[in-house]
């Protein structure tokens, strides 16, 4: 089937409607919003890093502009729509995924060593018992550790924690509720009400899984996008595509810059519209849309660095530079700290990025900011 021509313009506006930024209030408000986005998604990741508020809560606001971090701790804990897994990162993950990353965790079960570091089975049985007889628990519920040597630079002295991260990974436990980044680990099943745990997806399940959420939260795809780090599964994931494409499920397409990378799109979003010219997101550097950097470049021409490891004299856009999505442009990165103590947004640095310009879009940008610090400093 030959190629359908879209423009650079047409190509990013489908982009930003799978991602629903081209739109203000796309899932609502409360914490239903919160399950619907992570749904939608398929993914939200979570990092340590709190110059400003942790990506998780910030990617979750770009998209539910009354979000409160309260919802997502009631839907952890008390919806139980979600659970804690790894995607490329450390991620909450809609629950009717589960069977997909079981086969993950039946892998780490049968090689129990991660990053380097053995647990000692005594030390996991010990957990494991201690949360079935005694409940939930944090790292700081276990005192009698007697403290050890590292083993790799991940790994912890505590042989408990060890033994806690252990169980996580092979799905025995989960993250039942979260404060900051002290996690509180149950027993998975008892979490989730399970009698037995749901069975593992096949890999041709597991194929379509895939494209299909990148299809979700994409609009626009290619291989590379839909397999991401995944790159074992590529020759499945072209066939499927192939298949789709026979069956008009999906239409290739190219447009500007995409060069020799092949995209599809489903037919139906190929009038897509593009997002209001007013419309500004400040995005968090593990957003969905910025996470992918050689899509991004391709699509806004934009080459965001994540540059907090990179040292000071070589920073281009500051330590935690955020893109500034302005309609469907990517106009500047805002280099931002929150200063807690005394109560404010700090801006860092202002880097005009692309074709947008100070007096086209200052204002907004300014408007949009203000709306951000209000976030950052609230409940």
């Amino acid at each position: 089937m030959k190629s359908i021509l879209l423009s650079s313009q047409e190509a990013r506006a489908i982009w930003l409607r799978a991602q629903r930024l081209d739109t203000r209030e796309p899932f609502g408000k409360g914490p239903a919003a919160t399950e619907a986005a992570i749904r939608h998604l398929g993914y939200v990741q979570i990092d340590t890093i709190n110059v400003i508020e942790r990506c998780h809560h910030h990617i979750l606001f770009s998209r539910i502009p009354g979000y409160r971090r309260s919802d997502l701790a009631h839907e952890q804990s008390i919806a139980k729509s979600m659970f804690e897994y790894w995607t490329h990162a450390l991620a909450y993950v809609p629950i009717g995924d589960f069977s997909f990353y079981l086969p993950r965790m039946l892998r780490e079960r049968r090689n129990p060593e991660r990053w380097g570091q053995s647990v000692d089975r005594k030390d996991y049985r010990r957990v494991i018992k201690m949360i079935r007889d005694n409940g939930p628990i944090t790292i700081r519920d276990i005192e009698d550790d007697v403290l050890v040597e590292k083993e790799h630079l991940w790994a912890s002295r505590k042989p408990s924690k060890g033994a806690l991260q252990r169980a996580f990974w092979d799905g025995v436990l989960t993250t039942s509720a979260r404060t900051g980044m002290l996690r509180t680990y149950e027993l998975t099943d008892r979490h989730f009400g399970w009698e037995k745990m749901p069975k593992p997806a096949t890999e041709r399940q597991m194929v379509s899984y895939l494209l299909d959420t990148a299809i979700r939260a994409q609009g626009i795809i290619s291989i590379d996008s839909v397999v991401h780090i995944r790159t074992n599964v590529r020759p499945q994931v072209k066939a499927l595509i192939e298949a789709r494409v026979r069956k008009k499920e999906l239409v290739p397409v190219d447009f500007e810059g995409a060069g020799k990378s092949q995209h599809w799109v489903p037919p139906e979003l190929l009038e897509t519209d593009a997002p209001p010219p007013g419309l500004v997101h400040i995005l968090s550097p593990f957003d969905p849309l910025i996470i992918q950097r050689k899509r991004l470049k391709l699509f806004f021409g934009y080459d965001h660095i994540f540059e907090a490891y990179v040292p000071k004299p070589k920073r281009q856009f500051g330590y935690f530079a955020l893109p500034v999505l302005v309609g469907d442009e990517i106009v500047a990165a805002v280099d931002l700290k929150t200063d807690r103590q005394n109560r404010k947004l700090l801006v860092q640095q202002w880097t005009w990025v692309g074709k947008g310009g100070a007096r086209k879009h200052k204002k907004l940008i300014e408007e949009e900011l203000h709306r951000f610090e209000k976030f950052q400093l609230g409940p």
